[in-house]
């Protein structure tokens, strides 16, 4: 024993670790690998969930976008080269187009040619699990209760079913969540390999989805709330810390570097201009179902009530505790929310765990309550408390690739569009029909067409509206709607078919001036007649 050592000094634990027998530090090791915590529990969960429960072999593909971002993604691969002119169309052949979402194409297009539409399948599903994984994780940074955050997963997890589709968005989701949890923990002083670590994450942000401007904007939000908050409390000034900070300047330098890095993309600034131009042109939006305001009337809208909720419950409950910031992005997506489906996701997943954070801290110390009640919440929070502390020894990381190696296994033959909404059972007919064929179909088809055929088969229209335009989506509408000169519209495109959903007005029209039905089924109906009425 060392002469200045009595048997009272406590030994250091790294001492103790290398003092104790190596198999049960290693058998320790295997339990911390695959018994998962909180939050990988309600990922794979819901992993398992959309695969088996919601059916995303073929759900996850309702929207037939996903076949020309998939076409769009080999085309890249192939040539190397990013498209600037349309090459899937025959109504606007040729024209310029921003292909905003190229790396999340290159993403789909590598996950088909690896593994097929079940690749693709497997990639979006993990990647909606890992939303949830940083869904707990930012409960967590926002000092959330254990026992409210399981209470507030069922609302986000239904609500965020609303967007469940393998389209780049779903990346979205992961830079939104990781952007919230970097302003809620940002370091007292950033330092410039953090500014720059954040310039390539809104660079990648940048090429796989349109939403990158959040990035800067939720930055200046809490630089925003940082600058009030003293001016609305009287608030003390806090010690420094190398994990809590919210100076003003840290959050405008993490706005910069977040914005420069957005810049790092094949059309610099103009893709911020395009997106703009798309995103406030209400012509355009107001042709999209997507962009429209969700109807809380249908059955089963409870929980997206639910969520709303809680929005506006943890945008309160933030101003009671002092974080504006939070109230202010709260607001901000709640009404979005509001106003779009899109949204509606996002208000899910970013303000749920903030809302949580608020109300915990509201509800610790909220004076003048009842004993009883008093004693009721002490107890809830603490038992949550207790349960996040026992959790963090665990991660269970190693049950992932296992779990993803199952599912992929059980959707390997079953993965496809579904042929209850898409045409592909029609499809096979218009197979048949001469490789110039001038299809009428609207963009809910065009995606697919574009995918079943590999681009090969040039169509009318599908799902890149800021491409078509607001003056093409009105004169599809006229055209669809049987409204004032359908006719002139229908003729000068000079239509040899028309594959349309079995609904549309436009068949029994078609019909009556001579076109011939060629195929029909519960999701489409193949007419074929003259170029002209």
């Amino acid at each position: 024993m060392n002469s200045g050592q009595t048997l009272d000094t406590p030994i250091p634990i790294s001492v103790i670790g290398a003092m104790e027998p190596q198999p049960a530090a290693f058998f320790r090791f295997l339990i911390s690998w695959l018994t998962p915590d909180l939050a990988l529990t309600a990922a794979l969960m819901t992993l398992l969930w959309v695969f088996f429960i919601f059916g995303g072999a073929t759900a996850l593909f309702q929207d037939s976008d996903t076949g020309w971002h998939i076409r769009n993604g080999e085309r890249i691969i192939s040539t190397g080269l990013l498209p600037h002119a349309d090459p899937f169309s025959f109504s606007k052949a040729g024209e310029p187009w921003v292909a905003w979402e190229w790396g999340a194409d290159v993403l789909m297009g590598t996950a088909y040619r690896v593994s097929g539409l079940a690749g693709v399948a497997l990639m979006y599903g993990l990647c909606i699990g890992a939303s949830v994984w940083m869904w707990f994780r930012l409960n967590r940074a926002a000092g959330g209760n254990f026992l409210l955050a399981g209470l507030f997963f069922v609302p986000t997890l239904t609500t965020t079913t609303l967007h469940w589709l393998a389209r780049p968005h779903i990346f979205s989701w992961l830079f939104m969540l990781g952007t919230v949890w970097l302003c809620e923990r940002m370091p007292h002083r950033l330092r410039w390999r953090h500014l720059v670590l954040v310039a390539i994450v809104a660079a990648l942000w940048a090429n796989l989805h349109a939403s990158f401007f959040f990035g800067p904007l939720i930055a200046l939000m809490y630089a925003a709330g940082a600058y009030l908050r003293p001016l609305i409390w009287e608030v003390r000034a806090p010690p420094i810390s190398k994990t809590r900070g919210c100076s003003v300047p840290s959050y405008i330098w993490l706005a910069l570097a977040a914005s420069a890095g957005t810049l790092a993309n094949p059309n610099g600034w103009r893709l911020h201009q395009h997106v703009f131009f798309y995103l406030s042109d209400s012509r355009i939006t107001d042709h999209i179902g997507e962009f429209q305001s969700f109807d809380f009337l249908t059955p089963g809208a409870f929980p997206v009530m639910l969520t709303i909720a809680i929005c506006f419950a943890g945008g309160f409950a933030a101003l009671a505790a002092q974080k504006p910031a939070r109230f202010l992005l709260s607001m901000l997506l709640t009404a979005l929310a509001l106003r779009s489906v899109r949204a509606l996701p996002l208000a899910a997943l970013l303000l749920l765990p903030l809302a949580n954070g608020s109300i915990a801290a509201v509800l610790s110390r909220a004076a003048g309550l009842a004993p009883g009640l008093r004693h009721g919440l002490d107890a809830m929070l603490d038992y949550g408390g207790r349960l996040q502390a026992l959790e963090r020894r665990f991660h269970g990381f190693a049950l992932v690739p296992l779990l993803a190696i199952l599912v992929f296994a059980s959707i390997r033959t079953r993965a496809g569009f579904p042929a209850n909404q898409l045409p592909v059972a029609a499809s096979a007919v218009v197979a048949s029909l001469p490789p110039n064929a001038r299809i009428l179909a609207p963009d809910t088809f065009g995606g697919y067409l574009i995918y079943r055929f590999n681009g090969e088969r040039k169509v009318f229209f599908d799902g890149r509206s800021d491409f078509y335009g607001a003056e093409f989506l009105r004169r599809f509408s006229r055209l669809e709607g049987l409204r004032t000169g359908w006719r002139d519209e229908f003729n000068c495109w000079n239509f040899t078919h028309a594959l349309l959903p079995p609904d549309y007005r436009l068949i029994p029209a078609l019909e009556a001036n001579g076109w011939q039905e060629l195929y029909r089924d519960r999701t489409a109906v193949l007419l074929s007649g003259k170029p002209r009425l």
